[in-house]
């Protein structure tokens, strides 16, 4: 059982201080329930005695927070080259309300992103995932968004350019940057 004040994490949803417990008549049905204030303004409704049952937890504290921004500075782990199943398996993730696979989807998904692009349901599920991470982060660092939103984003970018530059291919860098030969100017000299 939770209390007013606590800070708790409602899986796929992300992480929000109870403001209240308030007991209510849904469908001539009386039940208790939290109501959890979420980043925004957004106040969500969780009934008492199915919050253990979807998976509501207590936020992480500061150290297990310094380990999520570890999970962020390493490399990406292995996905399914299938979107699909890829998907499937990062929704898993995410519905498992660990703050540790989140950032693994997290890493991932903005890993992928930054080599080839998302489709627009993996973008929407990164942007989900990263809103999900920042609001449990934000209260377990006792940060604003705008801090921890920019320290992710450094900790990805570090580790990207830590396992990925070289992949990067420096030919097709340099043709996107340096106009190939006689494309400058006028074009070709024919004096």
């Amino acid at each position: 059982m939770f209390n007013v004040g606590d800070k708790i994490v409602y899986p796929m949803h992300g992480a929000g201080t109870i403001d209240a417990i308030e007991e209510k008549d849904i469908l001539g049905q009386k039940q208790s329930y939290y109501i959890l204030k979420m980043p925004g303004e957004v106040k969500v409704m969780i009934p008492t005695t199915k919050a253990e049952e979807v998976g509501v937890r207590n936020i992480i504290n500061k150290e297990s927070a310094d380990k999520v921004f570890g999970v962020l500075e390493q490399d990406e782990t292995a996905m399914d080259k299938n979107w699909n199943k890829r998907y499937r398996d990062n929704m898993e993730k995410m519905k498992s309300g660990d703050i540790y696979e989140i950032a693994d989807v997290v890493r991932n998904l903005s890993f992928k992103q930054k080599e080839k692009g998302l489709s627009t349901g993996e973008k929407k599920m990164l942007n989900n995932a990263k809103q999900i991470l920042v609001s449990e982060l934000v209260l377990a660092e006792h940060a604003s968004q705008e801090e921890v939103e920019q320290l992710v984003e450094n900790k990805i970018n570090t580790s990207f350019m830590m396992f990925r530059a070289d992949d990067v291919s420096t030919e097709s860098v340099v043709n996107k940057f340096i106009p190939f030969e006689g494309a400058e100017g006028t074009g070709t000299d024919n004096t």
